[in-house]
């Protein structure tokens, strides 16, 4: 925007919205550096982002929109074509006559409004808005994809060839064709790009006996996306098969693969399972977004002590640190997140992995493979002979690979895993179970971390309510209420939240309701609850001496440690997820 810097000075210094002391040094500093007065302000952050936008609007005579929120109607935002508006920044949010009111990032822009204006034959009214506005509003022109979806089936299922009925299959030059066909790729390219769009973490292309049936698993829910005719299935499946380089004339036995594709900046990696099933084959294809990097364990959702201890264990040179929780319970991410973390030029992270989940820099991973004899202990065995410092083992399945990570944490590594148990204290009788001794357990485990996904309230339409009596006596009949809210009143987290007199009819929870942002879910997210259990001296004794599941965790809570319910019941105050979710993943 042609917005001098004197000019922007003047008018701030008519609206008094910034000292003038200050404004006249990010003015000096701003000439200096030949920068811009308004970024020298947002950095200083005697502004925001917002407000400076108004002022520029101001400047420039042009009204302010903010439109994050608004769902404009397909056929006003198709107006201006969407390489056009991205490209230009620039879309169509209202129509009233000859008039057409766009949304743009540099309203000072004629050449663009001049283009527009021809293109349309309508008068445009140029409006400022925001950078996310802009991007919010750009999402829109994919969503309105899922009409359009339709379409493209019904134009293309006619062009597809009617399936054979079983008898005579159709051999693998017939099925490539059918493959490289643009009516085929045109249907699988639409549900990727739907399941990118939608966040899925998984597609599900499961054949019935008279369609085909698509599901999206989204925030941890399965979703029913699409039905498809029963002609484009074996044109789907094949196309898939030549994405992930899958034998197509292979009916009979299950095949894994995996591709890439890059869109929008975006990078994904699709791992691919196809199982036969009674009337076809099923595919699984799960989403990796090797784009979402910096993951960190606090934008996960751990945070206090359990969030200290974790970063104090993962300092150690030695010992284990065993992550637990159902599959599906992000477990996976908090090892990758971990390693992230600890990747540094100076040490040698090697892993064992099945499958290999993502691609990360300067980290050698290892994809187990049982057919060729090369399983989680034998490949555990061969690293230990590969000098590393980090060792991460996908799953800790059976004695031996077991024993082996035991082995190796005792040597000098720093061994990460996963279990499947449904607490932190129930892992270390688990290992004792799987044949380790309990010394060896006692003096290799550094901390053992047990954990849930919820999914989170979407933040533009959760409502505040206050639980009433039945609510809460169902509560109280499940969980020990009383001795929850004691241990959840001094956290920090909740200062201002909950008061020391507050029984849990004054506690403010919150409920999902559901809007255009979050597809009417309610939700859109997730985050995760976790238990933190540090393995310190009087916990080595307990299990030296065979302690129960049920004994350690009584004396790790005695400690200070909060249970996944108690994480839980903090985030549902908070208002990161509901009540409902809590009691969803966490009941047994």
């Amino acid at each position: 925007m042609r917005i001098s810097n004197t000019q922007l000075r003047d008018f701030i210094k008519d609206s008094s919205l910034v000292k003038d002391d200050e404004l006249e040094a990010s003015f000096a500093e701003a000439e200096r550096d030949k920068k811009k007065l308004g970024d020298v302000m947002l950095e200083k952050k005697l502004v925001d982002g917002i407000q400076l936008r108004k002022l520029y609007a101001y400047i420039l005579g042009v009204p302010y929109v903010e439109i994050s929120k608004e769902v404009i109607p397909r056929e006003i935002l198709q107006i201006i074509p969407e390489p056009i508006a991205k490209k230009y920044k620039i879309v169509a949010f209202e129509k009233s006559g000859h008039e057409l009111k766009v949304a743009m990032l540099s309203p000072d822009d004629i050449q663009t409004i001049d283009f527009i204006r021809k293109k349309t034959g309508l008068r445009i009214v140029s409006c400022l808005t925001s950078e996310e506005s802009i991007e919010t509003v750009l999402k829109q022109y994919s969503k309105s994809l899922k009409a359009e979806f339709g379409d493209i089936i019904s134009k293309n299922a006619e062009e597809i060839s009617e399936a054979e009925d079983g008898e005579d299959e159709q051999d693998s030059e017939d099925l490539e064709k059918v493959a490289q066909g643009l009516p085929i790729i045109r249907i699988v390219d639409t549900l990727i790009k739907h399941a990118i769009l939608q966040n899925a973490s998984d597609i599900h292309i499961e054949p019935d006996e008279k369609e085909v049936r698509v599901r999206y698993r989204i925030d941890g829910i399965l979703h029913e996306a699409m039905i498809l005719p029963k002609q484009v299935r074996d044109g789907i499946i094949a196309r898939i098969k030549v994405l992930s380089n899958l034998k197509l004339d292979e009916h009979r036995v299950p095949q894994d693969g995996r591709f890439k594709i890059e869109q929008d900046g975006l990078k994904i990696s699709f791992r691919v399972s196809i199982l036969p099933i009674f009337d076809g084959e099923k595919i699984v294809m799960r989403l990796l977004n090797e784009s979402s990097k910096g993951l960190t364990l606090e934008a996960m959702g751990l945070s206090g002590d359990g969030l200290e201890a974790i970063h104090r264990e993962i300092k150690r040179p030695n010992g284990m640190i065993l992550v637990t929780g159902p599959t599906g319970s992000g477990k996976t991410t908090t090892l990758y997140t971990i390693m992230d973390i600890l990747n540094t030029p100076d040490v040698n992270i090697s892993t064992v992995e099945d499958p290999v989940e993502y691609r990360m820099p300067r980290i050698n991973q290892t994809q187990v493979h049982p057919q060729v004899g090369l399983t989680f202990a034998a490949g555990l065995r061969s690293l230990l002979r590969q000098d590393p410092d980090i060792i991460m083992v996908g799953e800790i399945r059976d004695k031996e690979t077991m024993e082996m990570a035991v082995q190796a944490a005792m040597t000098g590594h720093l061994v990460l895993s996963t279990l499947h148990t449904n607490s932190a204290a129930g892992t270390l009788p688990r290992l004792i179970d799987m044949g380790a001794e309990p010394f060896l357990v006692a003096s290799t485990a550094n901390v053992i971390m047990a954990q849930r996904l919820v999914r989170k309230l979407c933040h533009d339409c959760k409502k505040e309510y206050v639980m009433n009596d039945k609510e809460l006596k169902t509560l109280k009949d499940n969980y020990d209420m009383d001795d929850i809210l004691e241990k959840i009143k001094g956290n920090d987290l909740l200062v201002g939240k909950l008061k020391a007199k507050d029984g849990w009819e004054d506690v403010k929870f919150y409920q999902p309701v559901g809007c255009e942002q979050c597809n009417h879910e309610g939700y859109h997210g997730r985050s995760g609850i976790f238990e933190v259990l540090p393995v310190d001296d009087d916990i080595k004794k307990m299990i030296t001496q065979k302690a129960t599941s049920e004994e350690l965790e009584t004396k790790a809570k005695e400690k200070g440690m909060l249970t996944m319910i108690d994480d839980g019941f903090i985030k549902a105050i908070l208002g990161v997820t509901s009540v409902e979710e809590i009691l969803r993943v966490t009941k047994e």
